[in-house]
C-alpha cells in the first residue's frame, strides 16, 4: 500500500463532501494575499503550513495561532515559511492556509485506517496535543451503527465531560454521533482514503466543527471480497478411518509417534509407507491407492517437496480432510511459499479440506483420536481449544491432565492455508460435545471473514480468545494518531469484541473463563451476592467486583430481617454476607435458603468458604450443591484451603460447579463474562463495567 499525504485544503473539501462542518479557509501563496484571505473569512485567523512532506506541523514551527490584523499574518507568514525551510530544505511547500480560528471546544479526535488484518476501523478518543499520553479511545472495526457509536462515546472515560461535568456544560452529543455517522459512511464507500485524523473536533454546547484534518490517499486500493464460509467436513463428528501417510517404525519419528497415538482409535488406521509391512503391529500399505476402503482422515507426515503430489492423490481418493503435520511452506521462505499455494489450488480443485500445513495435528479426544506427535493424550470434555502455536497445545495437554480438564477438541491451525481459525469455530460450533471453545491466536488471515463467521457461532456457544504480540517493542512510528492509538494488537480486541469474542490475556485467565461459562452458562445479568464465613475474603471480593465490573446487590430491608434471623448479632448486614468465622455449615444452609428463596434479586452467587474448626467443608461443599440445584443462576465455588479442601473440591466437581483457588481468579472470570453481557446489551454507559481498561 503507498499513501499520500493530501493538503489540508483537500481534507476540508473531503470532509465538507461527507457532510461535516469546517471553518472558513483559503491558500495563500504570499504574505498580502494572506492578509487578504484573512481580512474576508475575519479576525482571528491561524496559518498552517501546506507540504506533503511536513506531517506534524506543529514541530517544524509551520503553525502561528491567533492572528488579529494584517501585519500580524503577514509577519506570520514569513515566519513558517522560515521555520519549514530550515526544519526540513527539502520540503515542498505549496502555499500557506489560512483558516478561521474557531470558538474552543471540547476536544474530540476521530480517525480512521486500513487495518491489514480487519480492514477498515474508526477510533473515537478525547483530543488535543496529548492524546497519545492519555490514550482514551474507543475502536470498532467497520461498518458500525448507530448503537456501536453510542457505545464507543460511553467506554471513554472522558464521556462525563461530554454529559456535563462539575461546572462544564453538558456537549451536543447527538451532533457528535450524528458527524462520527457521516464520516463513517464516507470512509466505507471512498476505497482511496486509507488513513485520515481529524484531531480535533470542537464539541460546543450546540453543534460542533472540525478544526484540523489529515488524510491518507492511495488511488490503487481496492475493496476486498470476503471469502464464504467451507466448513469442516461433516465426517469429522463421526470418523470411521484414518491413515498416517510416513509411519515410520523408528521411535525417534514424528510418522512413528502419530501412529503409536492412533492405536487406541477404535476406526480402521492404515498406515502408509512402500518401505515396510508393519508398524507396531498394524499392516503397512504402500501407496494411499492400495488402501481397500474408504479414508475420513488423511495424516501426512513426508517433507514439504513430496507433499503436493500426495496431496493430488488424496484428491483422486476422495479424501474429505487431510492433516498436514510437515513444515517447509509459508514460514521457511518463498520456495516454500509456492509449495503452499500448490496446496490450496489441489485443494479448491478436488474440494480436499486442508489442516495445516506445518501443524501440530488433531485430537478429538470423545472419539479416541489423536493425530499429533504429543505424548500424551487428553482426557474427553467440553472445551475446544483451536491454537496456532504447537508448542502451546503439548504445554496445555500436559497441564489439564491432572487438573481434570477435558476436551471436546483440540485443533493445531498450523499456516491455515485453507481452514482457518473461523472454519474450526464452525465446527466446534456445531459440534454437540463443545460448550465452550478457546482460541490461541498470533494471526488471523482474513480478519473481516473472522468476524462474520464467528458471530454467527458465539450467538450459540461462548469463544474466548487470548492474542499474543500486545508488546509495542518493535512497533514502527505511527505517523498519525490513529495509527499510533489504534495499533494491531487494539485493533484486535475490538474486533474480538464486536465478534461476541470474550478477549483473555493469559491462558490461565481463558482456561478459568471457559469453565466457568462450559459449566454454568451465561447468567441472566450482573448482579451478585457473596456469601463467605471470612470477613477479610469479603472485603476483597467487593474490591474485586469494582475492579472488574461486577455489580453488587444492595439487600433491601425486609432480607435484611431475614437473614438477622440467622446469622449473629454482630454480622455486617450488607453483601457481602460475613456470617462470621465460626459459621458451621448449617449457618450456610440457613443463609443459602433467604437466597434461594430470594434469587429473583440475584443472578451469580460467590461462596467463598476457608477452613475453620466449626465449619465441616465436606458439608458445605454438598450444601453448595444444594444451593446450586435449587436455582437457575450462575454459582461460583471459592473454597480456600490446602488438603482439607481436596474432597469438597471432587464434590463440586462431580456437580459440575467451577471452584477457583484464588479470589481474584474467580472475580476476574465473572468479570469478563458480566462484559461481555454488557458489550451484547450495547446500550448506554450503565452497561460499561468499570474494568473497561483492563483487557484493553
Amino acid at each position: 500500500m503507498t499513501k499520500k499525504l493530501i493538503s489540508e485544503a483537500e481534507g476540508y473539501e473531503l470532509l465538507t463532501s461527507a457532510g461535516l462542518p469546517v471553518p472558513k479557509h483559503a491558500i495563500a501563496r504570499s504574505a498580502d494575499e494572506a492578509a487578504a484571505i484573512a481580512a474576508t473569512i475575519g479576525y482571528p485567523v491561524v496559518l498552517k503550513i501546506v507540504s506533503p512532506q511536513v506531517v506534524h506541523k506543529s514541530d517544524a514551527g509551520g503553525v502561528v495561532t491567533n492572528l488579529t490584523s494584517a501585519d500580524e499574518v503577514k509577519q506570520a507568514y514569513d515566519t513558517i515559511l522560515a521555520n519549514v525551510r530550515s526544519f526540513s530544505p527539502e520540503a515542498v511547500i505549496e502555499g500557506i492556509i489560512v483558516i478561521e480560528q474557531l470558538k474552543k471546544g471540547l476536544e474530540i479526535l476521530i480517525g480512521g485506517r486500513v487495518d491489514s488484518t480487519f480492514g477498515k476501523i474508526i477510533t473515537v478518543g478525547m483530543g488535543g496535543t496529548l492524546v497519545e499520553l492519555i490514550r482514551d479511545v474507543s475502536i470498532r472495526v467497520l461498518p458500525v451503527e448507530r448503537d456501536d457509536i453510542e457505545a464507543m462515546l460511553a467506554e471513554l472515560r472522558g464521556s462525563r465531560l461530554i454529559e456535563g461535568y462539575r461546572n462544564e456544560p453538558a456537549r451536543d452529543r447527538e451532533t457528535l454521533i450524528t458527524l462520527i455517522e457521516a464520516i463513517t459512511r464516507f470512509f466505507v464507500a471512498r476505497n482511496d482514503i486509507v488513513e485520515f485524523d481529524i484531531n480535533p473536533v470542537f464539541l460546543y454546547e450546540k453543534g460542533a466543527c472540525v478544526v484540523d484534518a489529515r488524510f491518507y490517499r492511495d488511488p490503487d486500493r481496492t475493496a476486498t471480497v470476503i471469502a464464504p464460509a467451507r466448513p469442516l467436513p461433516a465426517q469429522l463428528l463421526r470418523v470411521n478411518s484414518i491413515a498416517v501417510i510416513g509411519a515410520s517404525p523408528e521411535p525417534s519419528k514424528v510418522g512413528y509417534a502419530i501412529l503409536r497415538n492412533l492405536l487406541s482409535f477404535p476406526g480402521k488406521v492404515y498406515p502408509v509407507n512402500p518401505k515396510h509391512q508393519k508398524i507396531l503391529g498394524r499392516d503397512v500399505y504402500p501407496t494411499l491407492a492400495a488402501i481397500p476402503d474408504p479414508v475420513d482422515i488423511a495424516v501426512i507426515v513426508l517433507p514439504a517437496k513430496r507433499v503436493p503430489g500426495v496431496m493430488r492423490e488424496c484428491g483422486e481418493r476422495g479424501v474429505p480432510l487431510v492433516v498436514i503435520i510437515s513444515s517447509g511452506f509459508r514460514e521457511s521462505g518463498k520456495e516454500g511459499a509456492l509449495l503452499e499455494a500448490e496446496l490450496l489450488v489441489l485443494s479448491e480443485q478436488y474440494g480436499t479440506r486442508i489442516i495445516g500445513p506445518n501443524c501440530l495435528g488433531l485430537m478429538l479426544p470423545n472419539q479416541t483420536i489423536n493425530t499429533t506427535f504429543d505424548p500424551v493424550s487428553p482426557k474427553p470434555g467440553r472445551i475446544a481449544f483451536i491454537s496456532q502455536s504447537g508448542a502451546i497445545i503439548t504445554t496445555i495437554v500436559d497441564w489439564s491432565l491432572p487438573e481434570e480438564i477435558g476436551f471436546s477438541a483440540i485443533i493445531s491451525v498450523g499456516n491455515q492455508a485453507d481452514l482457518s481459525f473461523e472454519d474450526f469455530c464452525l465446527f466446534a460450533g456445531d459440534d454437540p460435545t463443545t460448550r465452550a471453545i478457546i482460541l490461541y491466536v498470533e494471526e488471523i488471515r482474513d480478519g473481516q471473514r473472522f468476524m462474520e463467521i464467528v458471530r454467527k457461532v458465539t450467538d450459540k456457544k461462548p469463544i474466548v480468545a487470548v492474542k499474543s504480540g500486545a508488546s509495542r517493542i518493535g512497533r514502527m512510528a505511527a505517523a498519525s494518531h490513529t495509527g499510533s492509538l489504534a495499533g494491531s494488537h487494539e485493533v484486535y480486541m475490538a474486533a474480538f469484541w464486536q465478534a461476541g469474542v470474550i478477549p483473555a490475556r493469559s491462558i490461565r485467565e481463558a482456561f478459568q473463563t471457559a469453565q466457568l461459562l462450559s459449566s454454568e452458562g451465561y447468567p441472566k445479568g450482573i448482579r451478585a451476592i457473596v456469601i463467605t464465613n471470612a470477613g477479610g475474603f469479603g472485603v476483597l471480593a467487593s474490591d474485586y467486583a469494582e475492579r472488574y465490573g461486577i455489580e453488587m446487590v444492595e439487600f433491601p430491608e425486609p432480607i435484611l430481617k431475614e437473614l438477622d434471623a440467622v446469622l449473629p448479632v454482630d454480622w455486617n448486614r450488607r453483601n457481602p454476607i460475613d456470617m462470621v468465622g465460626d459459621a458451621s455449615a448449617d449457618r450456610f444452609a440457613r443463609t443459602f435458603d433467604i437466597m434461594i428463596k430470594n434469587q429473583d434479586l440475584w443472578d451469580i452467587a460467590f461462596v467463598i468458604a476457608v477452613p475453620s474448626a466449626i465449619s465441616d467443608p465436606i458439608r458445605v461443599s454438598n450444601e453448595v450443591v444444594r444451593f446450586s440445584k435449587s436455582t437457575h443462576k450462575m454459582m461460583v465455588g471459592c473454597m480456600i484451603g490446602g488438603d482439607s479442601m481436596k474432597t469438597p473440591l471432587r464434590i463440586l466437581r462431580d456437580a459440575d460447579i467451577p471452584n477457583f483457588p484464588e479470589l481474584e481468579d474467580a472475580f476476574r472470570s465473572v468479570g469478563n463474562v458480566c462484559r461481555h453481557l454488557c458489550w451484547q446489551e450495547y446500550r448506554g454507559s450503565s452497561c460499561v463495567p468499570n474494568g473497561r481498561h483492563d483487557q484493553d
